[in-house]
């Protein structure tokens, strides 16, 4: 039987006005690190990656775009796990100090978790969570629950 491969994501690119803020909000609350820096003409390109993963997904930050508005019941953005209840304090708490918390934390049924919302310089929303079924804190999926109760 032939194996079947499946395309995978390996990176989300975002095009932002204010290039060394969003490289700084992306270390300093998501601690991603610079893995590649290039210049195409006016045009600068990096990516960033978490410790780790730099070979498996990374975000692509570019030069010259525009900020992001999204209507008040858009809800898209990126989400990163957290270690603990407490570390989504923690980062909700800096997030309040530097003006960029969108939603303070709040807890909902499995599969969302406890959670909080904040805004990077480009207006793009960034989900800290801890609880869900994913990222390294996680349990294991209910798939492999039930099959290791069998």
């Amino acid at each position: 039987m032939a194996h079947i491969h499946y395309p995978r994501l390996t990176h989300l690119a975002l095009h932002v006005r204010d290039l060394d803020a969003c490289l700084r909000f992306y270390h300093d609350f998501c601690g991603m690190k610079e893995t590649h820096r290039r210049q195409s003409g006016p045009q600068t390109i990096v990516w960033l990656a978490e410790p780790g993963r730099e070979r498996d997904f990374v975000f692509v930050l570019m030069n010259g775009g525009e900020d992001l508005h999204l209507g008040e019941r858009d809800y898209r953005h990126f989400g990163f796990a957290l270690q603990s209840r407490a570390a989504v304090d923690a980062l909700a708490e800096r997030a309040g100090q530097a003006g960029c918390l969108l939603w303070p934390p709040r807890n909902e049924p499995f599969p969302v978790g406890y959670y909080c919302g904040v805004k990077d310089p480009n207006g793009n929303q960034v989900e800290f969570s801890f609880g869900q079924p994913l990222g390294p804190a996680a349990g294991p999926s209910p798939a492999q629950t039930q099959s290791q109760s069998q």
